[in-house]
């Protein structure tokens, strides 16, 4: 099972926080299933990933929420 955090009741810079946190605690290969809804969080946090290196995957982005798949 994947690993899962809902952040869509945070403003940012929370969810890039608690998304960084949890990428520390997952081995390489392991994926994170993250909701976002913030503006600026569902801008940052896929951007501030793919700087790193991480494996991004939009799997919804609608009005609501923005749920990234990110492998480490």
């Amino acid at each position: 099972m994947k690993n899962y955090i809902d952040l869509t009741g945070f403003r940012c810079p929370v969810p890039l926080v608690r998304v960084k946190l949890a990428l520390k605690a997952l081995s390489r290969g392991e994926q994170l299933h993250v909701l976002l809804s913030d503006r600026g969080s569902r801008q940052d946090v896929p951007l501030f990933l793919k700087k790193q290196g991480y494996d991004v995957k939009e799997v919804c982005n609608d009005a609501q929420v923005l749920a990234i798949l990110i492998t480490k």
